[in-house]
């Protein structure tokens, strides 16, 4: 289970990047990777400063993009530059075009194999750091524009981030457009989910037993349960905890929501039947419901669709069809 567990959360995290437009003998615009530009419209070349602080000049808009995290490849494909994208990471698996494109491996990324794909630009992604540093600066060396995504930590980042890979694609229109869209969703759902008159505590599992592990503060889930009207059952705590099951239970949530069951079908069984947890509400009213993991937690196009499948899991009787 904790190899499931981790290969989740190798798969959950990701993020995003930067573009402008075409301009002859334009001078460079300066961007610090955050979606803020000094100008409405900028034009090639641009200069971008990414997540470790490298500074990468992109002299035209790009022609041949490796996505290194699902979540930059949802983006591209979602600004409509699927057809640019030539190599993803092992664990792309949306949309389905994404299958029949060149794999360049995981966290510990094919180097050889992304310099021979002779992209314009790379997005790599901040949780790739450490693991993945070495081979990076082997990138830049064979002389990749490189760009690291900053990890997304609530919407709003999820927001710059689109709008900085849509600058740095030459798609800031269909970006800007992109992150409307969700914020008109997301909206819609939070003025939903506002008629509620008795919250519900929400206990989130992102791995089940023996090792159980949850979402506290400062994160996605935290951050979509809050939106939702609700309240998180480990909001006490910060990031991606362990808890034992008898707090679970002392807890006594409303609902339990897993989000594993892509790699442990039964999952929603193995709670409902979990030895001790008898008297939690959750299990009493069979309010455990799996949902899933690449919609609620990619930071990308998705995660709307994401808030949603929760809001019908909590709410059933709010955003019921």
């Amino acid at each position: 289970m904790k190899k499931i567990w981790q290969l989740w959360i190798a798969i959950a995290l990701a993020a995003i990047l930067l573009t402008a437009c075409g301009q002859e003998e334009a001078k460079p615009v300066k961007q610090n990777g955050t979606g803020q530009t000094e100008q409405a419209e900028t034009a090639f070349p641009v200069t971008l400063t990414d997540a470790v602080d490298q500074e990468i000049t992109l002299e035209e808009e790009p022609k041949k993009i490796v996505s290194m995290v699902p979540s930059n490849t949802e983006i591209l494909f979602g600004l409509d530059l699927g057809e640019k994208v030539v190599g993803v990471s092992d664990f792309d698996n949306y949309p389905e075009e994404a299958a029949s494109i060149e794999k360049i491996g995981g966290q510990e990324f094919n180097v050889e194999k992304i310099i021979s794909l002779n992209p314009d630009l790379v997005l790599a992604h901040e949780s790739g750091l450490g693991v993945g540093d070495a081979g990076l600066q082997q990138l830049r060396d064979a002389g990749l524009n490189v760009f690291v995504v900053k990890t997304a930590a609530n919407f709003e980042e999820v927001y710059d981030t689109m709008i900085t890979i849509g600058q740095a694609t030459g798609a800031t229109e269909e970006a800007e457009e992109m992150v409307q869209t969700m914020k008109d969703e997301v909206a819609n759902i939070q003025e939903k989910a506002s008629t509620v008159d008795t919250k519900k505590t929400v206990f989130v599992e992102v791995s089940g037993a023996p090792e159980i592990f949850t979402t506290g503060n400062n994160t996605f889930m935290h951050e979509m349960i809050k939106m939702l009207n609700a309240e998180n059952g480990a909001g006490d705590s910060e990031g991606w905890i362990k808890m034992d099951p008898e707090e679970i239970v002392k807890r006594n949530p409303d609902v339990i929501l897993t989000t594993y069951g892509g790699y442990v079908p039964d999952a929603v069984e193995q709670v409902l039947s979990r030895e001790g947890f008898g008297t939690v509400t959750a299990i009493k009213n069979k309010a455990v419901i799996d949902v899933n993991a690449d919609t609620t937690s990619r930071s990308g196009p998705r995660l709307t669709e994401g808030l949603m499948e929760m809001a019908k899991a909590i709410y059933p009787e709010v955003f019921s069809e």
